[in-house]
């Protein structure tokens, strides 16, 4: 797998302020990756380095095969980005605000009217294409300033915070759309964002910031693995269990955990997968109808505040 971008150490400063302190990752081409962390605890920071608008203390990167710090400009020729507040021109219709960033990026006026023709359909924005940005809503804005950051079809694409301030229904929407371009086109796609049901959504692989660094990365099942790898089972019955019915089940072995839901539900935690066999077969020997077995998977919300508070233990 081809990797885009390559974090090697980095350390920023702003003033006496540490922002980042030994950040380090990758993220491999097609893929959407996640940097996930509170605000305020480097995110932005981070694109704007592998950008090219800051330079680091120290450490390393490389972004398409250039050095941010010496090839800013090339880079950003290359990336689109998706910042937490459209950078739109609101006195200009949607047509003018693409044909405006169009022309500065140096695209001839044929590809850019065809380009823009396909963002407008694509991101249904063709009817309002001549009415001016002020008049939008804000969803038709984020879909406008994605259309924006699509235009010159980059090869990588950075969203910082695309939801932020959407009510849910058109979150959806922009979720749709962040997947229908990677699907579509291939895109590279880089995530930042505090929206942890978004990043369980949307990411191949996230990485878990903490305190200006990466405290783990992976997929979701990766991530579970590390921070959550207990096995629980939620067992629900058509009729409430006895005492002599749990106490049973408590001693089975592999058995580690067992909590009532109510009078006809168990979640149960065990030692691994293999022992959920042993115990439908001690419940149907029983006679306990059983109405479903459903394996519960730790949340990325569990996860990842399981993750910082690992990250608090140790440093203190």
């Amino acid at each position: 797998m081809k990797e885009i971008i390559q974090v090697d150490n980095i350390v920023h400063r702003y003033g006496a302020k540490l922002a980042l302190n030994g950040m380090s990752f990758e993220v491999d081409e097609g893929e959407v990756f996640g940097l996930l962390g509170p605000n305020g605890v480097g995110k932005t920071t981070t694109i704007r380095l592998l950008n090219g608008l800051l330079n680091p203390n120290s450490g390393k990167m490389k972004v398409l095969g250039f050095d941010p710090t010496q090839q800013g400009v090339e880079i950003r020729r290359r990336v689109g980005v998706l910042t937490e507040t459209p950078a739109l021109y609101e006195r200009l219709t949607a047509l003018e605000n693409l044909q405006f960033f169009g022309s500065l990026a140096g695209m001839t006026s044929q590809d850019c009217k065809t380009r823009i023709g396909e963002l407008l359909d694509f991101f249904d924005l063709s009817e309002q294409a001549r009415d001016r940005v002020g008049s939008y809503s804000k969803g038709m804005k984020q879909r406008l300033a994605l259309a924006r950051a699509l235009l010159t079809r980059p090869e990588l694409l950075y969203l910082d915070e695309p939801t932020s301030g959407l009510d849910p229904e058109v979150a959806k929407q922009v979720h749709d759309l962040i997947q229908d371009v990677r699907l579509k086109d291939g895109h590279t796609v880089f995530l930042c964002t505090h929206h942890l049901y978004e990043a369980e959504r949307l990411c191949d692989r996230m990485a878990v910031m903490g305190k200006g660094k990466v405290i783990a990365m992976g997929t979701l099942d990766q991530l579970r693995a590390e921070a959550a790898p207990e096995h629980k089972i939620l067992f629900s019955f058509l009729m409430p269990l006895t005492n002599n019915a749990i106490l049973a089940l408590k001693k089975q072995s592999g058995v580690e955990k067992i909590e009532e839901k109510g009078q006809c539900a168990l979640l149960i935690q065990v030692k691994n997968k293999k022992v959920t066999p042993d115990l439908i077969n001690l419940l149907v020997k029983k006679g306990l109808p059983i109405v479903a077995v459903e394996p519960q998977l730790a949340s990325l919300e569990e996860i990842y505040f399981r993750l910082q508070q690992r990250d608090e233990e140790v440093i203190q």
